[in-house]
């Protein structure tokens, strides 16, 4: 693949994850349970490590978080998806390279690892473990938006050559 091409191609996954975020964002939320969300955005990280490897999908991971919290967030949200995506990625990135898991399978662990790691951060910022009573709640959305994403990056896969 030409630079020029992966250069295009991360920008479009960049951009895309961007518009994916924001978007989702605008869904209102049925569930009264703070945290709970899509992950839209991890449908162009799956794809790109899937397609391109670790490290185009690390770098679009981070300039997603970096770059949503100084549009849309602020330092505190930065940290918790930080967090979040960190643990997600590492997750992915093993069980891909470990296991026989489909991207099914992979973004499902990716949804709950990032869940896990967001509660872990607000029970030492808190200085409360509290907050461990929303994880039951946040684990079973993470497997349900996990299935989702990973079919849709299954699909981007499949249909989308580069």
């Amino acid at each position: 693949m030409s630079r020029t091409k992966r250069l295009t191609t991360l920008a479009i996954c960049i951009s895309l994850a961007l518009v994916l975020s924001y978007l989702e964002s605008l869904i209102p939320t049925f569930v009264p349970i703070p945290g709970i969300k899509l992950g839209l955005a991890n449908i162009a990280v799956i794809f790109l490590l899937y397609r391109m490897g670790a490290v185009a999908s690390v770098c679009v991971s981070a300039l997603r978080v970096v770059l949503l919290a100084l549009l849309f967030g602020s330092p505190v949200s930065m940290i918790y998806s930080a967090a979040g995506a960190l643990l997600s990625f590492t997750v992915m990135l093993l069980l891909k390279k470990l296991t026989p898991l489909g991207t099914v399978g992979v973004s499902v662990a990716g949804g709950v690892c990032h869940n896990i790691a967001q509660i872990a951060v607000a029970s030492v910022i808190l200085g409360t473990n509290v907050v461990l009573y929303y994880l039951p709640f946040l684990l079973l959305s993470g497997t349900v938006a996990g299935v989702g994403v990973g079919l849709a990056a299954a699909l981007l896969i499949k249909k989308v050559k580069i």
